[in-house]
């Protein structure tokens, strides 16, 4: 065990495993809830959702330290893990085996996700401020364009199945379920964990449209 400890790459994935749980795994929980505060519509969005969180102070830092550092590096280091890989589902097809490869398929599309979320939302934000003082109707006015959405549904699916996923993992990783007995039980679990969380996905998704926007009713 003192080896391992002492092997650099024992030690990343440690951190890499358990920055994807928290902070990144609590934020898309998070993130999930605060986006189904869409259905109550537009001025209960920007005011209490959007406007709450832009009103808290060190808001940066907590971006910087608290999301986009551990994302970054948990992203990162994903991507050394893949390329070290390998899953052979051609050759292994159990399903284990399966979820080795999905996890790294899902990881590689929730990374081009994100490029298009952040670069829609806060990027774009930056440099149109009606973005920011309406993020409600930017969404709603995106999320009307099939591709958009079909894009969005996608890419909550991912991270949803990612989290689901990574959470069945590291129970076997931190040595929380050692049996195959264990491992099933918390399996199920996880997966039922994640249907609820994509239904919250696409609750908010869909109050983006179904929701009152500029003009509609409150």
């Amino acid at each position: 065990m003192s080896a391992s400890i002492q092997n650099p790459h024992f030690l990343l994935r440690r951190l890499h495993s358990l920055l994807g749980l928290v902070p990144v795994g609590a934020f898309l929980i998070f993130h999930l809830w605060e986006n189904s505060q869409s259905r109550f519509g537009e001025v209960h969005y920007n005011e209490h959702v959007v406007g709450a969180l832009q009103g808290l102070n060190y808001l940066l830092l907590i971006e910087l330290f608290v999301i986009a550092l551990p994302l970054l590096f948990h992203a990162g280091y994903g991507l050394v893990i893949i390329r070290a890989g390998r899953a052979e589902v051609g050759r292994y097809g159990y399903l284990r085996n399966w979820l080795y490869w999905l996890q790294r398929v899902s990881g590689l599309g929730l990374i081009l996700f994100l490029l298009l979320h952040v670069g829609l939302t806060r990027i774009s934000g930056l440099f149109d401020p009606s973005i920011s003082a309406d993020l409600f109707g930017h969404m709603q006015r995106a999320l009307a364009q099939p591709w958009v959405f079909g894009l969005y549904l996608i890419g909550v699916l991912l991270a949803v199945f990612h989290l689901a996923n990574g959470l069945a993992t590291a129970a076997i990783v931190w040595g929380l379920t050692s049996s195959a007995a264990a491992q099933r039980r918390v399996g199920w679990l996880c997966a039922g964990f994640g249907l609820l969380l994509a239904a919250l996905g696409l609750h908010g998704l869909l109050g983006f449209l179904v929701a009152p926007g500029a003009g509609g009713g409150g």
